[in-house]
């Protein structure tokens, strides 16, 4: 799932060296591309909506754009850029932290535009330019991926996502991948868009920026690439952080699964938080909670609801919507309220939460980039048949019984990346353990609805790293938690090397 994201900067700055080329013998034929000068400048083009238009429009930041091969079988063919935002040190910058917020598809640079002021107020800003990305096909990265446009998913003509995504024939599966090819200017751009590249993309990223080696911050699906940099390029770690960590050792289908059942804990913690109220839109007892939810939402399943900016909510939204919200214990007021808005006949805040989901600005344009998501995934994992696709909504209906209505786990169901015309570049389990890294350092929340905290777990495990517990419920603790614990134990690593000890626990 989607992490957090998202100007008239400084221009004429010195542009950064590269350092000397990887030693990887994969990599020996990158020289040109390793060598390459970064152009700092404004980021009046970065902006995507009129309401990143405001957070780009920072002085504080600077922007600048990196080439690399669209195919790695290929550098002397065509080439892909990938969009860089920086705010630079304070003091005199020891170097660079690369941050990638999660996804697949969510917007590095958006998401450094977007919480500056944190990053203005943390000791790692005074010694790291602070660097987001936005991995080949998202935001400001060129080649573009896109299977639909903004006003396609404001009206629900796009695969939409329940227990699976709701693909139920191979002909459905057949046109979302001509949809996508075409809409992304070919098939080459389109396949090659796998985290396999975007970790190599990474390297030259760290070698134009002019680090020897990497420190690099990946919150939720950020976490899969720097986990795949470090077992590619071990020699070139200095510092990786990863905050709401992947577990590697499950496959796509088991880590879905387990995405879902994390998401049931957390709505089970909010029906027994309702439950306290004597008015609760949920009912007096949490164990009628789904019953209820099921109950609210049914309706939408036939009639969709007006709002009042003349978009209808279906049930696919109003499940975004209350998935999102339970992404963090701070917004289940939210969602309790959009709940009872929606039963008393107001879709309003229900979609205000979905949008939320999407991160879609008031002017109709969608943040988080849900046409690469799919792009990725599809590179990235295995393809289940239509059994295994079948199966596994059935499952998801038994272990998160808030989503188990027919219209997400009845019928048949065919995976999304069935008709993708390229296997994919990944194997299952994604991730073997890694030997000979510096120290590395997970950051994992208790009650993570999205990532669950066994999978932090097991990320340390093979990486043989550190492990910070956050006890909390929520997605993401670094920087966006608010914990003065998790900040300091952060900070210290990513300045000084310094790990914590074993049993290190904080919470939010």
């Amino acid at each position: 799932m989607l992490a957090a994201a998202a100007l008239l900067l400084l221009a004429g700055c010195t542009p950064t060296s590269a350092s000397s080329p990887p030693d990887s013998g994969a990599d020996a034929d990158l020289g040109a591309y390793l060598e390459q000068e970064l152009n700092w400048v404004g980021c009046k083009d970065t902006a995507k909506s009129k309401a990143d238009a405001k957070l780009f429009a920072n002085p504080a930041l600077q922007c600048a754009s990196v080439e690399v091969p669209l195919d790695y079988d290929k550098p002397e063919g065509k080439k892909a850029h990938i969009a860089l935002t920086r705010l630079p040190a304070a003091g005199e910058a020891e170097g660079s932290l690369l941050i990638d917020p999660g996804g697949p598809g969510g917007s590095g640079t958006g998401f450094v535009a977007s919480t500056l002021p944190l990053w203005q107020k943390s000791p790692v800003a005074k010694r790291l330019d602070i660097v987001g990305f936005d991995p080949r096909g998202v935001g400001s990265s060129t080649p573009a991926l896109d299977c639909y446009t903004d006003e396609e998913y404001d009206a629900g003509d796009v695969p939409r996502f329940g227990a699976v995504y709701d693909v139920t024939s191979a002909e459905e599966a057949g046109e979302l991948a001509e949809r996508c090819a075409a809409g992304s200017g070919g098939v080459a751009n389109l396949v090659n868009a796998g985290s396999t590249n975007v970790v190599r993309d990474m390297d030259i990223m760290r070698a134009v920026l002019g680090d020897d080696k990497l420190t690099y911050l990946g919150y939720s699906y950020g976490s899969e690439l720097g986990a795949m940099y470090a077992a590619t390029y071990p020699k070139k770690v200095r510092a990786i952080v990863l905050d709401g960590a992947v577990s590697p050792d499950l496959t796509a289908s088991e880590f879905r699964l387990s995405s879902f059942t994390g998401l049931q804990a957390r709505f089970d913690d909010l029906a027994a938080h309702c439950a306290q109220s004597p008015d609760c839109v949920l009912g007096p007892d949490p164990a009628a909670a789904n019953d209820r939810l099921r109950e609210i939402v049914q309706p939408l399943v036939e009639t969709p609801a007006p709002t009042t900016d003349g978009r209808d909510l279906s049930v696919w939204d109003a499940y975004l919507g209350i998935s999102g919200g339970l992404y963090s214990e701070k917004k289940w007021p939210d969602v309790i309220s959009a709940l009872t808005a929606l039963e008393a006949g107001n879709a309003d805040e229900m979609l205000a939460l979905r949008d939320a989901f999407y991160a879609r600005t008031a002017d109709g344009a969608y943040g988080h980039d849900f046409d690469t998501n799919i792009a990725v995934r599809c590179m990235d994992s295995p393809r289940p048949t239509p059994e295994e696709q079948t199966a596994l909504a059935r499952k998801i209906g038994k272990a998160a019984p808030m989503f188990d209505i027919d219209v997400f786990t009845a019928g048949n169901h065919h995976s999304e990346c069935e008709a993708w015309p390229a296997p994919p570049t990944r194997d299952e389990p994604w991730l073997a353990d890694v030997e000979g890294l510096p120290e590395t350092l997970v950051v994992s929340v208790t009650g993570d609805p999205a990532t669950p905290h066994e999978g932090g777990i097991a990320m340390t495990r093979a990486l043989g790293g550190s492990l910070l517990t956050v006890d909390g419920k929520q997605h993401g603790a670094y920087i966006l938690g608010g914990s003065k614990c998790v900040d300091d134990v952060v900070n210290e690593y990513l300045l000084d090397l310094e790990t914590p000890p074993a049993d290190a626990r904080c919470s939010l």
